[in-house]
């Protein structure tokens, strides 16, 4: 009976590919248990209730070897066995209908959520997912009580998922050096782990202002290859300008998890099935409409625009059938979130230089250089109101500057706009 009950425990709640090995073969040797019971008819029939969830748990290992245990089904088989390990002695008797419906409502309950968040945490890969998924109940939501180098405000999000990026790449032996929006300076790969010969440059958390409203937001990241030869990564591994970046995607949680990545070859999306714990192919070769009807801004900075920026804005708002106007304006406040949009339904985002600030406040490293590059990929522009944001040589790690970015035809007549003034 304890070895029943540790088997449905251990498979259950641990759920790794390879125990369904040692699964199924165990499984096998508790149905010879269960016969040789029977055959001794020393005990109760109620104790072989389990013996159709071990069948079923059997062809599952065999069929599912590859795959992760589906969160479902493994509260039931853990309280039926459960039930089966107290009341095998006929000692409550009385339970058993109890214990049964109970079974079934918690495997559509809290215990669902509650043994799959423990499932989830024992896997690296899902722990910023699983933190950010239950973040409300883990006291890891709200400010950190400190600045970025930014002058931002940082939210206990931003370092989970700071800490948890570094931590999941600095042992790759692919990477050489690394930078985040949330250091100071470069982030080296510490001295016991071998160095690769890519840079990896990573927004951890766009949007971060958004967190405690439960509104999406997103990690951006951009891979480089490195220009020194050898040993620790250095500054000018850093400072390459866009387009030069072999690799750039961003992920963003929202109604579902996404990841959206080219490398070089068009821009594909990946959506994260929680059933079996893998990003499959469900947006192949994404291309942005050449021209949209929605812009995103923040108008709550008209006053402090210059008169091209203005006039644009102005322009989109009029009425005109034959170009499709007025735009609907669409703003959420996280750039990969408003970005994503976009890049499905087409439009132009636009975070402007002003009057408060000629640069704007967007990152060239973190932010515009690989939305660009992924903005490109799919067809359409992204420039800062000058020159082409992949064509901007970055002076230090943390520059800034303007961006317009979106459908093609849309960003070329802002261009128009922006040099007339």
């Amino acid at each position: 009976k304890l070895v029943t009950l540790g088997y449905f425990w251990i498979t259950g709640n641990l759920n790794f590919t390879f125990l369904h090995i040692a699964g199924a073969c165990f499984t096998l040797g508790t149905l010879f248990l269960f016969w040789r019971s029977f055959k001794s008819s020393k005990i109760n029939w109620w104790y072989f209730l389990p013996v159709p969830f071990l069948l079923f748990q059997l062809q599952y290992h065999l069929v599912f070897l590859w795959a992760i245990c589906s969160l479902q089904h493994q509260p039931v088989i853990f309280f039926v066995s459960l039930s089966m390990f107290l009341l095998a002695g006929n000692r409550f008797g009385w339970a058993i209908l109890a214990a049964v419906c109970a079974t079934f409502a918690m495997s559509n309950g809290i215990f669902v959520w509650v043994s799959g968040a423990a499932i989830l945490l024992l896997r690296s890969n899902y722990r910023l997912l699983v933190i950010w998924s239950f973040a409300g109940l883990v006291n890891i939501l709200g400010a950190a009580g400190t600045q970025n180098v930014s002058g931002d405000s940082v939210k206990k999000l931003d370092v989970f998922a700071d800490e948890t990026i570094f931590k999941t790449m600095d042992h790759s032996g692919h990477l050489c050096v690394m930078a985040s929006e949330e250091h100071e300076s470069i982030i080296a790969i510490p001295d016991q782990y071998p160095k690769g010969k890519y840079v990896l440059l990573y927004d951890p958390l766009d949007g971060s202002g958004n967190i405690d409203a439960n509104v999406s937001i997103g990690t951006i990241f951009s891979v480089y290859r490195r220009i020194s030869h050898q040993g620790n990564g250095t500054i000018e591994d850093i400072l390459q300008p866009g387009y030069k970046q072999i690799a750039a995607g961003y992920v963003v949680f929202g109604s579902s998890t996404m990841l959206v990545y080219s490398t070089g070859d068009g821009v594909h999306g990946f959506t994260l099935d929680p059933s079996i714990g893998e990003f499959l192919l469900s947006h192949e070769d994404i291309k942005i409409p050449k021209r949209g009807k929605i812009y995103s801004v923040n108008e709550g900075n008209y006053k402090w625009w210059d008169n091209g920026v203005k006039r644009y804005i102005k322009h989109l708002q009029e009425e005109d059938a034959a170009t499709s106007r007025p735009y609907a304006s669409r703003y959420i406040g996280s750039l990969v979130a408003d970005f994503h949009r976009n890049l499905l339904y087409g439009g132009i985002y636009l975070y402007p230089g002003d009057a408060r600030n000629r640069n704007g406040k967007l990152r060239l490293m973190y932010e515009n250089n690989p939305l660009a590059y992924l903005c490109e990929q799919a067809g359409g522009r992204a420039i800062n109101g000058e020159k082409r944001i992949l064509d901007v040589i970055p002076t230090e790690l943390h520059q800034r500057t303007p961006l317009f970015i979106g459908s093609e035809e849309d960003v070329t007549l802002c261009e128009k706009f922006l040099r007339e003034g």
